[in-house]
């Protein structure tokens, strides 16, 4: 018969799996469980913490979303909100040259990442604050873009928030997908076009995106949308002729004809590329169109040299824009119905 006093010697092998020592595997194991369910708990926060979380979406590239997605914000914070901008286009980030924070780095403090903060104190998070160098390329995988885009939402400590704005890449792929399922009560999604007909077409399947997902389609912006060219006339004496009618040629041999002001000033906006197609599609969806942003020289500048046309000429055509744009925003928000089309004029 076995001595009941007996004491078994375990191997180490069968230590690691019968006591309370862990194997590094499962101390690896029990780390990342624990750092999903405190990232978890912090996408619920975000509910409470943030007002309105809009989504800022396009069917193809180069419509200009990124600048409609700064101004905005910018747009938003100069009325006195506290407002941040989410980057979530992990392999073209340009949300931080646009607003001159290009060579910030971010400061993390006890697992909680800092944003940066930039013009009328907009708090950005991009993934270009992590390159070593702007030209460094992005070549990740999918479930490797969608756990950083998790960590953006979910380690980011944002404060309180009247409205955060998601810029994204182009298409309705991984990304809207995995912020629309990872993010709670997002307000819906602002889709930005251009006059073309090949860009309203992409514009349709983001509509259809939206629609598949049950999330609002708070309204459709038209960018690059009419050029405004302005002047002066006057007489050979150096006179300001006011009060004047002038015939200026635009494309297509379309004649503008314009009446000067008291001062001897005009102005005309020509339309360079089609125009009305953002309406156009809003109305054919029954979507709210939420106005134009003028085809504006100056974004392409203020761009490049990282200070955004609405801080250098708040009073400019794009600042006005921007302006109407955000004003019709804020009534659907306020009202809660997005289903109602609305135009500016």
């Amino acid at each position: 018969m076995s001595n009941p006093l007996s004491i078994h010697n375990p191997s180490d092998s069968d230590r690691d799996s019968n006591d309370n020592n862990p194997t590094a595997e499962q101390q690896k194991q029990m780390e990342a469980a624990y750092s999903q369910m405190k990232r978890r708990m912090a996408m619920e926060k975000l509910s409470s913490s943030i007002k309105h979380k809009i989504m800022v979406m396009s069917g193809k590239g180069g419509v200009g979303k990124s600048t409609v997605s700064t101004g905005l914000a910018l747009s938003l914070a100069k009325d006195g909100n506290k407002v941040g901008i989410m980057d979530i286009d992990i392999t073209g980030p340009n949300v931080p040259k646009m607003l001159g924070l290009e060579n910030h780095r971010l400061h993390v403090d006890e697992g909680r990442i800092h944003p940066a903060v930039g013009p009328e104190g907009i708090k950005v998070i991009s993934m270009a604050f992590l390159l070593e160098a702007e030209d460094t390329p992005v070549v990740w995988r999918g479930p490797i873009k969608l756990g950083a885009i998790q960590q953006f939402i979910g380690d980011v400590e944002w404060g309180n928030l009247d409205y955060l704005i998601i810029d994204f890449p182009p298409g309705t792929s991984d990304e809207p997908l995995t912020v629309a399922q990872s993010l709670q009560n997002i307000d819906g999604i602002v889709i930005v076009t251009t006059p073309q007909e090949i860009a309203l077409l992409d514009s349709r399947k983001s509509i259809n995106f939206a629609k598949s997902l049950k999330m609002n389609v708070l309204g459709i912006v038209e960018n690059m949308s009419g050029y405004t060219v302005n002047g002066t006339v006057s007489d050979a004496d150096g006179n300001m002729l006011k009060n004047t009618t002038l015939k200026v040629n635009g494309p297509g041999g379309k004649v503008h004809e314009v009446i000067t002001d008291d001062n001897g000033n005009w102005g005309v906006s020509l339309d360079i590329f089609k125009i009305g197609g953002g309406k156009k599609a809003s109305q054919d969806y029954s979507v709210p169109f939420l106005g134009k942003i003028p085809f504006d020289p100056g974004i392409v500048r203020s761009g490049d040299d990282g200070v955004h046309r609405i801080v250098s000429e708040p009073e400019g055509i794009s600042a006005i824009a921007f302006d109407g744009v955000v004003k019709k925003l804020r009534e659907i928000l306020t009202s809660g119905d997005s289903d109602t089309e609305l135009e500016i004029i």
